[in-house]
């Protein structure tokens, strides 16, 4: 099982290449990495095509618009061609290294999606943002009264899909509505759903996190539109 590992990426200059370089170790398990930069108005579009050139792993696509993490990932879909998808935030935040425990469910047992939980005891986790740890728990929720799943950590940025699933599916959000969509419209298709733990390195707003309270807002819309509509 080969891995496209899509990397949606927003103004992550200081990070970009550390990052695709830890990824790039694990390069037994990737098929491609397909990194999708969002009209970044740092450097990131010149180092994306700086790491091109030296690996032929990577494809790259620039937008001409900045439309939010939705829309990179919708557009990385295109040229995947790897028999599962990841998705990987263009920061530190989420370990490649833990690449070999995510994929695990899919070899050992009968997978269809895999998320990595923050929250069911990965190596360390950074303690901070409690706000952002109670607005997750409660989007979790949420998303599990229209689900009917158990998950600990809806909003991960690790999850992975078997492509055919994927593309099976019409995704629509552009923000970071994403999440809660690509969830509920899986768990319609009665796929089997499985967690790993993971570890974490949360960010500061001033090491360049990005997502707030109006995402979360449009999360808790998400869940109630794509409860009830396809």
């Amino acid at each position: 099982m080969k891995l496209s590992v899509i990397i949606p990426c927003y103004n992550e200059s200081k990070t970009l290449e550390k990052l695709v370089s830890q990824v790039i170790e694990q390069k037994e398990l990737i098929k491609e990495i397909i990194i999708v930069d969002d009209n970044s108005r740092d450097t990131s579009p010149d180092i994306i095509k700086k790491l091109s050139e030296n690996n032929p792993l990577i494809k790259f696509f620039l937008k001409d618009i900045n439309e939010g993490k939705g829309s990179a990932i919708k557009k990385g879909l295109e040229f995947a061609t790897g028999e599962i998808i990841l998705i990987q935030d263009a920061d530190l935040e989420y370990d490649p290294s833990e690449y070999y425990k995510l994929i695990k469910p899919f070899k050992i047992s009968n997978a269809d999606v895999v998320y990595g939980s923050r929250f069911l005891g990965g190596d360390y986790v950074r303690l901070h943002f409690f706000w952002h740890y109670l607005a997750n728990k409660i989007l979790t929720f949420l998303c599990n009264i229209v689900t009917n799943l158990n998950m600990s950590d809806m909003e991960t940025g690790y999850k992975l899909i078997k492509r055919d699933h994927l593309k099976s599916i019409v995704l629509k959000e552009k923000s970071f509505g994403i999440e809660p969509e690509l969830t509920i419209k899986l768990s319609k298709k009665n796929l089997v759903f499985y967690e790993v733990p993971i570890s974490y390195r949360g960010r500061s707003y001033d090491e360049g996190k990005k997502i707030g309270f109006k995402d979360a807002l449009i999360a808790v819309y998400c869940i109630i539109k794509y409860r009830f509509i396809n």
